[in-house]
């Protein structure tokens, strides 16, 4: 749990303060990755613990799936009402790339910290008190950008709940990503395919 906060606060160095965004997340996600590929050859079970697993994928879609157009039709009418709909094919190719990065999130704040939380022992943490936990984490990781807050700190809630449940990263990865994406060219009127690869493009 100290090293997913240390991630946190390398977000706020890296990417806020030195505006370094594709450098930190592939630093995040080789030194993550590397930890899951060295943490299972030693406990092979410990990927299903995490939720890298495959035999509840349509379950856990069917859950969440009815959320997630009512979160893409909130996310179309607060963009109409704020004037930040901005559509650009930009989107096309951060729904295939944001995906990987939303499993990575995942990974480390629903999985590590919520599932650490859980199956604490001489802590006993109730499980609203932990959902809330990691969702406001979440949120305040997005600072400052007050919509990203709102916006993941719900995610999360409802995000934490499911995995607690059914312990699936790779349905909750990727529909973040995809949320994530239009979220940011609806609601924020951001565009992080420009922030992370638009100096390679120049």
């Amino acid at each position: 749990m100290i090293a997913v906060l240390l991630t946190g606060l390398g977000k706020f160095i890296f990417m806020d303060l030195l505006n370094l965004r594709l450098f930190y997340i592939i630093l995040a996600m080789v030194i993550w990755s590397t930890y899951i590929v060295l943490r299972s050859r030693n406990i092979p079970s410990v990927l299903k613990y995490w939720g890298f697993r495959s035999n509840n994928v349509q379950q856990v879609f069917i859950m969440i799936l009815p959320w997630i157009i009512a979160a893409v039709a909130m996310c179309v009418v607060v963009g109409f009402w704020r004037d930040t709909i901005n559509p650009t094919w930009h989107i096309l190719p951060l729904l295939i790339i944001y995906p990987i990065w939303g499993v990575v999130q995942q990974f480390l704040i629903i999985a590590l910290l919520a599932g650490n939380l859980q199956d604490l022992q001489r802590h006993e943490i109730s499980r609203p008190v932990i959902i809330f936990l990691t969702a406001l984490i979440f949120g305040l990781v997005h600072y400052p950008y007050p919509w990203l807050i709102i916006g993941t700190f719900l995610l999360a809630l409802f995000y934490t709940h499911v995995f607690l449940r059914a312990r699936n990263l790779w349905v909750l990865g990727v529909l973040h990503g995809w949320l994530g994406a239009i979220f940011f060219y609806t609601v924020v009127d951001r565009d992080p395919f420009l922030e992370v690869f638009g100096h390679l493009l120049n």
